[in-house]
C-alpha cells in the first residue's frame, strides 16, 4: 500500500531526527513524506532539509503560524499545508507528530490490516512514554481511541468525514464521523511507538479552554461534557482541568461557536456515547 505522511514541526530540534529515522527504516517504506516546519525557531527546518536532500520521497514545507505550541487549529492547518500539495494516488493518509519512534515494521503492520478488512478506516498503534527508566503505555484515553499523534486513514475514510476539522477535538470528531459512515476503527496493542514528549507538556495557558469548547463543538450536551471532563480530569489527576473543561464549554455555548458536526452527526454521536458509558455499568 501507498503510504503519504504528513509531519507537522513547530520547534521539534530535540526529536525530529528520531522520528526521521525511524520512518526511513521501515519494512514498507512510505511513498512520500512532508515535513511541515511550522514556523520553528530553531534547527526543526535544517533537520528536515537534511533528510530532503538524502531521500527523494521525503520533502518540506514552510508554514507561517503563531509561536504558540497550542493543540487543535494550527496543527491541522499546519497539517494542510502539507496536505495540499499531494496528489490523490495514495491509499493511506498519515498524520504524525514529530516526537515518535515507530518500531520498524509499524507502516507493514498498519497496511496488513488495512489489505485484510475493507471496512477499517483507520488504525493504529499504541504510543508509550518513559516513566523511571522503562517505557509505559501513556494511557490517557481509551485503548479503542487512537491518538492524535498516530493517524492513520484509508483515503476514502479521510474523504468522508470530510477530512481534518481544524479544531480542538478534530482527533475525536474524526473517528465518530468515520463510524457514522459505516468504517471501523482497530488500535494494534502489539505496536508500541515510543512517544518522546508526554502530551500537553509543552502547551500554554491558551489550550486550558479548548477541550470543553471542543465537546460543545461535538454537540455533547451538558451531561456528556460533564462525565467526558470528570473522566479526562481524573486520568490527568487534575480537579483544575474539569473546572477548565467546563469553563471552556460554557464560553463556547454562550458565543454560539460553531459546531464541528451537523444535527444528525451530532445525535449519532451523543447516542454512541451514551451507549459506551452505560456499557460500562452493565
Amino acid at each position: 500500500m501507498d503510504f503519504y505522511i504528513i509531519i507537522p514541526a513547530h520547534n521539534e530540534e530535540a526529536t525530529l531526527d528520531l522520528t526521521l529515522k525511524s520512518l526511513c527504516q521501515q519494512t514498507l517504506l512510505p511513498k512520500s513524506v512532508v515535513i511541515v516546519n511550522d514556523n520553528s525557531s530553531d534547527r526543526t527546518p535544517d533537520i528536515a532539509k537534511a533528510y530532503s536532500e538524502k531521500h527523494d520521497w521525503i520533502s518540506v514545507v514552510d508554514n507561517t503560524s503563531s509561536n504558540n505550541h497550542v493543540p487543535g487549529a494550527k496543527i491541522v492547518n499546519a497539517f494542510y499545508s502539507g496536505y495540499n500539495i499531494l496528489d490523490d494516488k495514495c491509499d493511506v493518509i498519515c498524520k504524525f507528530d514529530a516526537d515518535l519512534i515507530f518500531p520498524e515494521d509499524y507502516l507493514e503492520n498498519l497496511a496488513y490490516h488495512f489489505e485484510s478488512n475493507s471496512k477499517l478506516g483507520m488504525v493504529s498503534g499504541f504510543c508509550y512514554i518513559e516513566k523511571d527508566g522503562k517505557w509505559v503505555l501513556e494511557n490517557l484515553t481509551n485503548k479503542d481511541h487512537i491518538r492524535g499523534a498516530l493517524k492513520a486513514y484509508r483515503k476514502q475514510c479521510f474523504l468522508d468525514i470530510g477530512k481534518l476539522k481544524p479544531s480542538m477535538g478534530w482527533d475525536t470528531v474524526d473517528e465518530l464521523l468515520a463510524k457514522y459512515h459505516g468504517w471501523q476503527i482497530l488500535t494494534d496493542e502489539k505496536l508500541h511507538v515510543k512517544h518522546l514528549k508526554p502530551t500537553g507538556i509543552s502547551y500554554g495557558k491558551a489550550s486550558k479552554y479548548l477541550q470543553g469548547e471542543s465537546m460543545y463543538k461535538m454537540r455533547y450536551g451538558f451531561w456528556l461534557t460533564f462525565i467526558s471532563a470528570a473522566k479526562l480530569a481524573y486520568k490527568k489527576n487534575s480537579f483544575s482541568q474539569f473546572i477548565h473543561y467546563l469553563q471552556g464549554y460554557f464560553k463556547a455555548k454562550s458565543k454560539k461557536a460553531d459546531y464541528l458536526v451537523d444535527e444528525d452527526e451530532g445525535r449519532y454521536i451523543r447516542t454512541l456515547r451514551w451507549k459506551g458509558i452505560l456499557k460500562k455499568f452493565s
